[in-house]
């Protein structure tokens, strides 16, 4: 599940080019590649799975083909909510890039499919900002409020913390404070962040797998 948004409006209004990170999209996936999955892409809109190209390894040949492998399935995504039902999945994959946070945590759709991986333990998979996605199980797409509860309150994840992302815009890297906090949003629906910094850790809580930053692609695949 991609974000096919691409810029971030930052509280002083100035924007940010993002969209999903490429290391933590495509490193992972070539780890579950290797060990037999297939993929399916879906995002918001059905429009094409964006990237952050700024960051793309363009010196790594093996990311390079597995890209290609996959670029036409990314132009051509599903609509998140033409999936009624995750019977024909092995699991969900959220790569992060501040653009998971765009609009993936308002897609009352894909908080549908997260309540069912978590009622039927299906394993579900992110990294850095694609647990703001996990905030979509607020939403309610079809008048059941009892999907609108959080399911991972008491989990305990990896995430890229609300601390570097303050102190990115004196470094540069971003043009102003965030829209929002990820990691503070979560920790107020009752999950707990165990990581202060990113490291590359990972962790495993029952069916949800989370690393902290694109330093965790590797370990997280």
């Amino acid at each position: 599940v991609c974000t096919d948004e691409g810029l971030m409006k930052m509280k002083n209004g100035k924007v940010f080019s993002t969209g999903n990170h490429p290391i933590e999209m495509l490193v992972p996936m070539m780890h579950m590649r290797d060990a037999g999955f297939k993929f399916e892409f879906a995002t918001d809109s059905g429009k094409k799975v964006h990237l952050e190209m700024w960051a793309y390894p363009t010196e790594d040949e093996a990311v390079k083909l597995f890209h290609d492998e996959v670029s036409a399935k990314m132009d051509n995504p599903k609509k998140i909510d033409s999936i009624v039902s995750l019977s024909d999945y092995a699991g969900i994959f959220i790569p992060g890039g501040h653009g998971a946070m765009i609009n993936l945590p308002e897609n009352a759709s894909l908080g549908n499919l997260l309540h069912e991986a978590h009622d039927k333990g299906i394993p579900t998979v992110t990294l850095c900002h694609g647990p703001a996605a996990l905030l979509s199980t607020t939403c309610c797409a079809d008048g059941n409020s009892s999907k609108s509860s959080f399911p991972y309150k008491g989990y305990k994840i990896m995430c890229f913390t609300d601390k570097t992302d303050a102190l990115t815009p004196k470094l540069g890297y971003l043009p102003g404070i965030m829209p929002w906090k990820c990691q503070s949003t979560l920790e107020g629906e009752g999950i707990t962040v165990l990581n202060k910094g990113e490291s590359g850790a990972i962790n495993v809580d029952r069916e949800l797998i989370t690393g902290d930053s694109p330093k965790a692609a590797q370990n997280l695949g």
